[in-house]
């Protein structure tokens, strides 16, 4: 018994020593594998390969070499963050050739130089709530629709907004319906279109106008357009209003987001949140050697400067680490399949990357 027990801790250290200071083996979940690295040559077939991937082209070879340095810099900062030992991997993504303030310019998109509006009603409707589950995920109650992708236009306000609507939508009618984020960015005045906005202010304009229009009703264009009021006669959702979960307090942000997800404003102009790609396999620091934990949780770097709106769809634990389930608006290929698990827990009142600082969701009460 002794000896079996020895052999399988023999083979969990080198699983360890092969996760943790190696890239996987199966190098989709990065991209690329250290023999890329290799040389001059080995770069450029990784990148012409990943410019296939993503369907990337450029309308000169000037600026296809500009794009490779780009790239190779980018891919140097993954490689070198990998080396690490996080909890996480970071991935050669479809944001490979943008530089960092190019990415930040164009993916975030929450504005904090307007004042937030606080929500009509003063009161906090999950303040008593007792008994928590341990966890929660609303995709899997059929309450959150699939992973949008915004595109090079600054309102992640909106798809943060229209993915908190969708889902206290289906958990009052139990009818999932996919809704336009294209009709905030074109009729909401409140905010700014792609050039930022606050999810408060998109619920406002919602429930005093009547709701919103279907996504095949009123599609997402990637860029603004003008307010069409003549789909007026077609189906609306509705919501009665809206309200802030309190600031810099996870016990109430877990209380909300274990009766409805919950928008959320974070800060995602850090370089790893760019790559994020997930999860990563670690060995348990433990004698009873039970078996792989399975990891992929978040946990920085980054600071409380807030900057992206996204929508916070449930909350869980992961090979001892608690973490809350973010759903992102870059598309399916970023991250885990388009969400990131963040980590909870922190001991800081604002959370990690400020998660904590302005939550808040629409209330439906017919």
């Amino acid at each position: 018994m002794a000896s079996s027990t020895m052999n399988l801790a023999i083979l969990l250290l080198s699983v360890f020593l092969a996760t943790s200071f190696a890239l996987p083996s199966d190098f989709s979940i990065v991209g690329y594998s250290e023999e890329d690295l290799s040389s001059h040559d080995k770069l450029m077939e990784l990148f012409e390969s990943w410019m296939s991937k993503h369907s990337k082209s450029y309308a000169s070879f000037e600026e296809k070499l500009r794009r490779f340095e780009v790239f190779k810099d980018n891919l140097k900062h993954i490689d070198e963050s990998n080396k690490k030992g996080r909890s996480y991997w970071l991935g050669l993504n479809e944001f490979g050739d943008m530089s960092h303030e190019e990415f930040k310019a164009k993916y975030l998109g929450v504005s904090t130089d307007v004042p937030r509006r606080r929500s009509s009603s003063p009161s906090f409707r999950y303040e008593n709530a007792a008994d928590l589950p341990k966890s929660v995920d609303w995709r899997k109650k059929g309450a959150v629709s699939p992973v949008k992708n915004q595109g090079r236009c600054g309102s992640c306000w909106a798809f943060s907004t229209v993915a908190a609507v969708e889902g206290i939508n289906q958990i009052v009618t139990r009818n999932l319906t996919s809704l336009s984020e294209q009709q905030l960015i074109d009729c909401d005045t409140q905010n700014n279109g792609c050039n930022g906005g606050l999810m408060d202010y998109a619920f406002s304009f919602i429930a005093s106008t009547g709701g919103l229009h279907t996504e095949d009703d009123y599609p997402y264009l990637m860029e603004e357009g003008t307010c069409e009021e003549q789909r007026a006669d077609l189906e609306m959702v509705t919501i009665s209003g809206y309200e802030d979960v309190p600031e810099n307090s996870e016990e109430s942000l877990l209380k909300a987001l274990a009766n409805q997800p919950v928008s959320v404003a974070i800060e995602a102009s850090g370089r790893s949140f760019q790559f994020y790609s997930g999860v990563r396999i670690l060995v348990p620091v433990s004698n009873s050697c039970r078996g792989l934990l399975v990891q992929g949780v978040f946990d920085g770097p980054c600071g409380s400067d807030l900057d992206h709106g996204v929508a916070a769809v449930g909350y869980g634990s992961s090979g001892g680490q608690d973490y809350v389930i973010v759903k992102n608006s870059w598309g399916p290929r970023w991250g885990e399949r388009g969400y990131i698990r963040m980590k909870r827990n922190t001991g800081k009142a604002q959370g990690l990357c400020g998660i904590h600082k302005m939550a808040s969701y629409p209330t439906k009460d017919d």
